[in-house]
């Protein structure tokens, strides 16, 4: 895929560094392939599943420092997806559990974003966050 065929500021990639790329691959890999992404590049240390014009990458590198990603330290606190539909929000939030996720904020989910914000925030075994946001409003 042309670089030049993407809009102007559209996500290039997105590269994850991991302390595990087998849980990383059960975690995130499952999720990316159950919002539409389709496995896009594989080696030894690393794996990518491209959307689009859009890849994510997560990769085990041996230059990596710690062992655990901390959302509320400066830099990453979490990426956020468009879901088709609350139904869709519910089902990944319902099986997630058993792909390495925990459903964060039970005591306010689906709304923790706001009476008007149907969402699922999820944490996995290393740290990462992502926010599942049903519909397409911005």
């Amino acid at each position: 895929m042309s670089s030049s065929s993407a809009p102007s500021g559209t996500v290039h990639h997105i590269e994850l560094w991991v302390p595990d790329l087998d849980r990383a691959v059960g975690s995130i890999g499952w999720l990316l392939t159950e919002l539409g992404y389709e496995p896009y590049q594989s080696w030894s240390r690393g794996r990518s599943w491209r959307l689009g014009h859009t890849y994510l990458v997560t990769e085990e590198s041996p230059a990596m420092i710690g062992d655990r990603h901390d959302r509320r330290a400066p830099g990453l606190n979490h990426l956020a997806f468009h879901v088709a539909d609350r139904a869709l929000v519910d089902r990944l939030t319902a099986t997630c559990t058993g792909h390495g996720w925990t459903l964060m904020f039970p005591d306010r989910h689906p709304f923790a974003g706001g009476d008007d914000h149907y969402a699922a925030y999820l944490e996995n075994e290393d740290g990462f966050e992502v926010e599942l946001v049903a519909g397409r409003n911005l």
